[in-house]
């Protein structure tokens, strides 16, 4: 018997060839979506999943809060581990990191490179994450300062594929020992290229007991059956009552949390200074629902079809039946031919994701394998989920036919009784079909003018041939002014300033200090360490004040330019009435740690964004203090770039050519701030296309069906004397009537949504009513081209076939 139904699937599917393609090309593509997302979403979740007692192992951030709100930051004091491991049972090992954002030099024979992503750990480090090693061994890791852990990629770079261990490798022109080799897990969260010992840093006593320096991520990992949230309330208890206090008259307040190691990579997005390779939780959702979409509108597209071919069928089942078939046969029988569909579709899908898996691992930036046929789970999965959506998307279908009367439809062609249900039904598919559609139209437009406005948006400074390097070697640093005297004499550059936090880089975060009522108040702020030139060299726009000048003698120790968020949150109410008031600042001297520097506000400057558009405007205080000298910025005029650029680096070869020069220009770090935007866009539209283009394989053959079944009254309508657009247009209204409906459904939803999903920026658009005209207007079109095809044809047909027609 089963075969008998084997054969006949295949007879069905060979007789009614344009709907069976239409059918397995609408399944090929909504399955081949849903596996590349699968894959995608699947390989975000597997990060940290290795790690061994990972249930176990927290981060430990802290939300900070002040007059000007609360931020969640995911750096922490050092005396948040040190307290942790001594007054808390519970605690099994404590971990601390410091994150080098300098690109370090790095030197072996003749390779002498800069390379960045390094951290500086302790040597529990390795008790709480054992990675593996490709070559040495966990004892007494990272407890000599002079060593370092090299990356298996860092390793192959600077000595093929022998084993470096024991070898010395010069980093910043000082000798380290190479103590072991990592080998790669991309499924980590921290990028690590190599690490150092904490002990290298030789860090003041004095600091390393300090509640406010808040420079370390602090990881815990607890003793088996210890509770995370009852330690988590003890620890905020205790930072609440005794440390929050002491940092009154500072005006801070600290709240630990502890934060899941496997939550780290996903739910992050939020968190300011985070060091972790960062995915985004709502995006893999908002994937995860697009595939969920496109498989929905294919499997409509299967009940859809299979129920408008269901009159065609009719007098089959009646003969089956009347021959003694019972209704569980023919559902049988029908789901099996979905199931057939369905696994001719996925084994389609299965070829075509092996071909794209190396170009969504190139686009992605992953090591996304797919080993369909070594892997059992993945068969199985597989197996499964055909079967189950044959059944699903075949259930209705075959529930329909299997319940015709064989004695109605052996007297006619056309029966009764069900076939305002099946138009009913057909008509709702069609609507969800295309509201999924309009949705995904509406959310790809707006994340595409949301990115469009992220790089497009004024910054309030101009951030166009800039480049900007480091400072190396000691000679640069002592003969600093002579070395931008002579890049001021470079034929195309028009300014040059050294300081220390320049847009797109990184800054000094620290407090300043008002003096209010006979109280000093201190504020969060960010600190833009510049000389005379800043911000002539960045474009800066002055609102009110002047600039630094070198013939004023106290602008070098005395003078502060601010913001104008400054203004607001200082309570200086206006830029005028902020000139002259006082401000203070602890500088950063080591021999004395309480010397003060004070001045007066000299100028304001208009808002800039100097850091991503992701973060909110913030307290920025820009003065001089050339003890923070490290980083060049030169503007260089936009004729003969490559040609002033050249010069540079013979300017920088005069003063420090043991160092090779490694520049930046200032708009390229921006542009790398939105990669993950600009690829959501590219993923959205792209499955945005494949949904419209599954909904419309559809409709299209939903119209051919309407045309067909009216073949002899579109002959007799011409008889008559109706016209080929009279026509159209019948045959094109009832489906154009069920989009319109499908986009009001659709556009609310949408608009709430994407809505939600801009909140996520502190710069972002307004959704303006044009989006929703505009996806209506591209819905609608491409439903009139579909529908018009076959409509057209019909109308065009003579007429004389169309009455002789059965």
């Amino acid at each position: 018997m089963i075969k008998n139904y084997f054969k006949i699937a295949l007879r069905n599917l060979k007789r009614h060839l344009g709907f069976s393609f239409i059918n397995i090309a609408g399944l090929t593509l909504g399955l081949t979506s849903c596996i590349l997302i699968g894959l995608f979403v699947w390989d975000e979740k597997q990060f940290d999943q290795s790690v061994p007692d990972g249930d176990q192992i927290y981060r430990v951030y802290d939300q900070r809060t002040r007059e000007t709100g609360a931020a969640k930051t995911a750096t922490s004091p050092p005396m948040f581990a040190t307290t942790l491991q001594n007054d808390y049972p519970e605690v099994d090992t404590t971990a601390r990191i410091i994150m080098i954002q300098l690109r370090g030099l790095f030197e072996s024979g003749d390779k002498k490179l800069y390379e960045e992503n390094a951290i500086v750990t302790e040597p529990g480090f390795f008790k709480m994450f054992p990675l593996q090693l490709k070559y040495g061994s966990y004892d007494k890791l990272l407890e000599d300062p002079s060593s370092i852990v090299l990356s298996e990629e860092m390793s192959t770079r600077y000595f093929g594929k022998e084993n470096p261990v024991g070898k010395t490798i010069l980093f910043n022109r000082l000798p380290n020992k190479i103590a072991a080799v990592l080998k790669r897990n991309a499924k980590f969260h921290l990028n690590i290229n190599y690490m150092l010992p904490l002990s290298s840093l030789q860090l003041p006593a004095e600091r390393m007991k300090s509640w406010q320096w808040h420079q370390f991520y602090t990881y815990v990992k607890l003793k088996k059956g210890a509770k995370a949230d009852l330690l988590e309330q003890k620890f905020q208890k205790y930072v609440v009552e005794k440390i929050n206090p002491t940092m009154k008259d500072d005006g801070l307040s600290l709240l630990p949390f502890l934060q899941p190691l496997h939550k780290i990579h996903l739910y992050s997005a939020d968190f300011k200074f985070d060091n972790a390779i960062r995915g985004n939780i709502l995006y893999v959702k908002g994937l995860g629902l697009i595939a969920i979409f496109i498989l929905i509108i294919a499997c409509f597209n299967f009940i859809n079809l299979s129920t408008a071919k269901s009159l065609q069928r009719a007098k089959e089942v009646g003969v089956r039946k009347s021959i003694g078939a019972n209704r569980r046969q023919l559902i049988s029988q029908f789901i099996g031919e979905t199931i057939i569909l369905t696994l001719i579709s996925i084994l389609i899908s299965i070829v075509i994701v092996i071909l794209l898996v190396p170009a969504l691992n190139h686009f992605t930036g992953k090591e996304i394998s797919y080993q369909l046929f070594i892997d059992p789970l993945l068969i199985a999965i597989v197996l499964l989920g055909s079967s189950l959506i044959g059944i699903l998307a075949g259930f209705y279908p075959a529930m329909v036919l299997s319940g015709f009367r064989p004695i109605s439809v052996l007297k006619s062609s056309i029966f009764s009784g069900r076939s305002g249900k099946i138009e009913w039904l057909r008509h709702g598919l069609v609507v969800v079909q295309f509201s999924l559609s309009a949705l995904l139209i509406v959310s790809a437009i707006v994340v595409y003018q949301q990115v469009n406005f992220l790089h497009n948006k004024d910054l309030g400074f101009n951030k166009e041939e800039i480049m900007f390097f480091p400072m190396q070697g000691d000679r640069m640093f002592r003969d600093y002014a002579a070395f931008k005297n002579e890049l001021q004499r470079v034929p195309g550059v028009s300014s040059v300033s050294i300081g220390y936090g320049y847009p797109g880089d990184i800054f000094a975060g620290d407090e300043i200090i008002v003096p209010k009522n006979g109280q000093n108040q201190s504020y969060s702020a960010t600190h833009l360490m510049g000389d005379y030139d800043y911000i002539k060299t960045l474009g800066l726009h002055l609102v009110a004040g002047r600039d630094f000048s070198i013939e004023n003698s106290t602008d070098s120790n005395g003078a502060f330019i601010i913001n104008e968020t400054a203004v607001r949150e200082l309570g200086f109410q206006t830029p005028d009435k902020a000139l002259g008031q006082r401000l203070m600042w602890h500088p950063w001297e080591a021999t004395n740690p309480d010397s003060m520097k004070i001045g007066r506000v000299i100028g304001v400057v208009k808002d800039f964004n100097y850091k991503s558009l992701y973060d909110k405007m913030e307290v920025a205080v820009l003065h001089i203090y050339p003890a923070a000298n490290w980083k060049v910025a030169v503007k260089i005029k936009s004729e003969n770039l490559q040609s002033s650029v050249s010069q540079v680096k013979k300017v920088w070869n005069q003063f420090s050519s043991e160092y090779p020069m490694d520049f930046k220009f200032m708009d390229e770090n921006f542009e790398k701030m939105y990669k993950s935007e600009e690829k959501l866009m590219t993923l959205v539209w792209i499955f945005t296309a494949i949904a419209i283009f599954v909904g419309c394989l559809g409709l299209f053959g939903l119209s051919t069906y309407a045309a067909e079944r009216r073949t002899k009254e579109i002959g007799i309508r011409k008889v008559l004397g109706a016209s080929v657009n009279g026509i159209v247009f019948m045959l094109s209204k009832d489906f154009l009537k069920l989009v319109m409906v499908a986009l009001l459904i659709a556009s609310p939803i949408a608009w709430y949504f994407m809505n939600q999903w801009l909140q996520d920026f502190p710069f972002r658009i307004v959704i303006n009513w044009w989006v929703f005209g505009m996806s209506a207007i591209v819905v609608l079109l491409i439903a009139i081209l579909t529908v018009s095809t076959q409509a057209i044809r019909a109308a065009i047909s003579s007429p004389v076939k169309a009455i002789r027609s059965e």
